[in-house]
C-alpha cells in the first residue's frame, strides 16, 4: 500500500485516483501528524509526501519516519509545486527522501518512479525476511550444535572412562596368561620339550596383545587432552632419546638433533610423536649399516609442506630423516592408516598403530604430516605445526 500525504484534498483525490487506475492500493493523510499515526498502525511500501504543510512540514515528517525502526526503510518521494529551488530539493534528500518531484509532473514518469521504488522496497523486505529467517535458523542450529557438543563431550568423557576400564580389565587377564605360561615353561619345559615352543608363542602373542591394547588406549585419549603450553621441543626430543637409549645403543645409531622451534603444544603428545618416529627409523634401518637420524626444524610462512622459509613464520616445519630401508611413495597414505603395515610381523614387530597415533596427534595440534621416501634410500617425515595455537 502507498501513503499519500498532502494538506490539499484535491491533490489527495487526484493522486489516489491515478494510483488506483494503475492497480495500486492507496491511503491518504491530510497532515504530517495524521501520516505519522497511520505509519505506526499500517505497513506501507512507499510514501508520497508534500513538502509545504501546516504544522509539521514534509521535511520534519521524513526525518521522523526515517527515525522509526519500523518505517526507516520505506522510500519517500517528495512532491512540491512551491519549494522547487535547488536548496529545497537538496534538503529533501538529506531528510531521507529517495526522490524529489516538482509540479507540474508527468504522470507516466511519476508512475515509473513509484513502480521502481515500490518494487525495490518489496525486494528489500523479502531479503530482510530471508535474512531474519536465516539468522533464526542459524541461531537454532547453533543452539542444537552446542547441545550436541555438550552431549559429545559427555560421551567422550564416558568413552575415556570406558577405555581406561576396558584397558585395565583386558590387560589383567593377559598379565596372568603371561605369568602362568612362564611358570609352566620354567617348571615343565624340560619334562615336555615339545611344549616349550607353544608356550613361547603364547607369551609372545600375549605381549603383542598387551602392546596393542596400550596403543589403542593412547589413540583414544589424544583428543581428550588439549592443554597447550609453550613447549621446548629440544627437551622433549632429548627425553625421547633417553627413553630409547637401549635400542639406540643396540643399533649403534647416530642421532643428530638441530635447534628446534619452541611452539605451543601438548608436551606428552609431542614426546609420543618423536618416540614413534625415532623408534620407527631404528626399526626399519638397514642391516649392517649404521642408522643415522637427523631431526631439524625451520620457521615457514604458510601451512604447507613446501612453504618458503620465513624468519617470523607462523609455522614450524620439523623433519625427521633417516638412512633406512625407505618405502615406495605410492603407499604414503597407507602408512598413516590404522593397522596398516608394509611388512609382515615376522620381518618387523609392531601393532601398525604408531604412525596413525602420530598423525592424529599432529591433527590435534592443527598441523600436517607427510613423508618423502624411496626404497633403500631412507625416509624423511615432515611435520607442519603452528607456532601458536588458535584461541577459541
Amino acid at each position: 500500500m502507498i501513503l499519500i500525504v498532502d494538506d490539499k484534498q484535491e491533490n489527495l483525490f487526484s493522486l489516489k485516483a491515478l494510483l488506483q487506475l494503475n492497480l495500486y492500493d492507496a491511503d491518504t493523510a491530510d497532515s504530517g501528524e495524521v501520516a505519522l499515526k497511520k505509519i505506526l498502525r499500517n505497513e506501507y511500501e512507499l510514501i508520497i509526501l508534500d513538502v509545504q504543510m501546516p504544522g509539521i512540514d514534509g521535511y520534519e515528517v521524513a526525518e521522523i519516519i526515517t527515525g522509526y525502526s519500523k518505517s526507516k526503510d520505506i522510500p519517500i518521494i517528495f512532491l512540491s509545486a512551491v519549494n522547487i529551488d535547488k536548496r529545497f530539493i537538496a534538503k529533501g534528500y538529506t531528510s531521507g527522501g529517495v526522490d524529489y518531484v516538482t509540479k507540474p509532473f508527468d504522470p507516466d514518469l511519476l508512475l515509473l518512479k513509484i513502480k521502481t521504488f515500490s518494487k525495490l522496497y518489496r525486494q528489500t523486505k523479502e531479503l530482510n525476511d530471508i535474512k531474519d529467517n536465516l539468522e533464526q535458523k542459524v541461531e537454532e542450529r547453533t543452539a542444537e550444535l552446542k547441545q550436541l557438543n555438550i552431549h559429545l563431550e559427555a560421551s567422550n568423557s564416558q568413552l575415556q572412562q570406558y577405555a581406561f576400564i576396558a584397558s585395565h580389565d583386558l590387560q589383567e587377564p593377559l598379565r596372568k596368561i603371561v605369568t602362568f605360561t612362564r611358570i609352566l615353561k620354567e617348571r615343565f619345559s624340560e619334562k615336555v620339550p615339545e611344549a616349550n615352543e607353544y608356550m613361547s608363542r603364547i607369551i609372545a602373542s600375549s605381549e603383542r596383545m598387551r602392546t596393542l591394547i596400550s596403543d589403542l588406549l593412547d589413540y583414544s585419549r589424544i583428543e581428550m587432552d588439549r592443554k597447550f603450553v609453550l613447549a621446548d621441543l629440544n627437551k622433549i626430543v632429548s627425553q625421547s632419546l633417553t627413553d630409547l637409549e637401549i635400542i639406540i645403543s643396540e643399533k649403534n645409531a647416530e642421532v643428530v638433533v638441530e635447534q628446534l622451534c619452541p611452539i605451543e603444544a601438548i608436551p606428552e603428545q609431542m614426546a609420543q610423536v618423536f618416540q614413534n618416529l625415532i623408534s620407527n627409523a631404528l626399526k626399519f634401518s638397514k642391516q649392517d649399516v649404521t642408522p643415522v637420524l637427523r631431526i631439524s626444524a625451520e620457521l615457514i610462512k604458510e601451512k604447507t609442506i613446501e612453504s618458503k622459509l620465513s624468519a617470523n613464520g607462523k609455522y614450524c616445519r620439523i623433519k625427521v630423516t633417516d638412512n633406512g630401508i625407505g618405502f615406495d611413495e605410492i603407499y604414503l597414505d597407507k602408512i598413516f592408516g590404522m593397522f596398516q603395515r608394509l611388512h609382515s610381523k615376522a620381518e618387523y614387530s609392531g601393532t601398525g598403530i604408531g604412525l596413525s597415533i602420530t598423525k592424529k596427534i599432529i591433527e590435534n595440534h592443527s598441523g600436517l604430516i607427510s613423508a618423502n621416501s624411496k626404497e633403500n634410500e631412507g625416509s624423511a617425515f615432515i611435520i607442519i605445526l603452528p607456532v601458536k595455537q588458535a584461541t577459541t
